[in-house]
């Protein structure tokens, strides 16, 4: 059980910092993981690689913006 809330902590990090550059690397550190054991447990528990989620939430998120803001697409798509 510990090892699952360690990978919760990680996309707890994860979700946190959406708007800055993430490194696997970094992110794998906060469940105290190597990278590649990292890697296949994210998959396993999620269906997504680390670079798909990341990809994916950000998506959301500027979707998200440009529905509930009066924010420019290019000004979404830059940040």
């Amino acid at each position: 059980m510990e090892g699952l809330q360690r990978m919760l902590d990680s996309i707890t990090y994860i979700e946190q910092n959406l708007d800055n550059d993430l490194f696997i690397d970094e992110i794998a550190s906060q469940a105290c993981m190597s990278r590649f054991h990292f890697q296949r447990m994210f998959t396993m528990l999620t269906d997504y690689t680390v670079s798909e989620y990341i990809r994916n939430r950000r998506i959301t998120l500027a979707t998200q913006e440009l529905v509930n803001a009066d924010a420019k697409v290019i000004d979404v798509a830059l940040k």
